[in-house]
């Protein structure tokens, strides 16, 4: 018997061209059929991805083809995913600065 390979949210975004929230709100939105693993969208059949590529591809042809914005779209990536980090980086030298200052 074979085992038919799920796709991640990354296979999905690369294969649609879109970002990795996008799919995960094209599948909320019940836009693309995504399975559950722990109660968060983590895995997708490949042939039911490449129908909604083909069924998405005469409506929506720049969305599909690339990067949706660019660099804006990067950067919106990055602080979505990231803001954890920044925002403790940001604590941490605010916290030496007040230690270094004697406060």
């Amino acid at each position: 018997m074979t085992e038919e390979k799920m796709l991640t949210v990354r296979d999905v975004s690369i294969m649609l061209g879109v970002s990795e929230k996008d799919v995960l709100d094209l599948t909320e939105n019940g836009t693309i059929p995504g399975y559950k693993v722990g109660g968060v969208y983590l895995r997708f059949k490949k042939d039911q991805v490449e129908q909604y590529k083909k069924s998405q591809s005469h409506l929506k042809p720049e969305t599909i083809k690339g990067e949706p914005d660019g660099l804006i779209s990067r950067v919106h990536d990055f602080f979505y995913f990231n803001d954890f980090y920044i925002f403790s980086l940001i604590f941490i030298i605010l916290l030496g600065y007040l230690v270094y200052r004697g406060l």
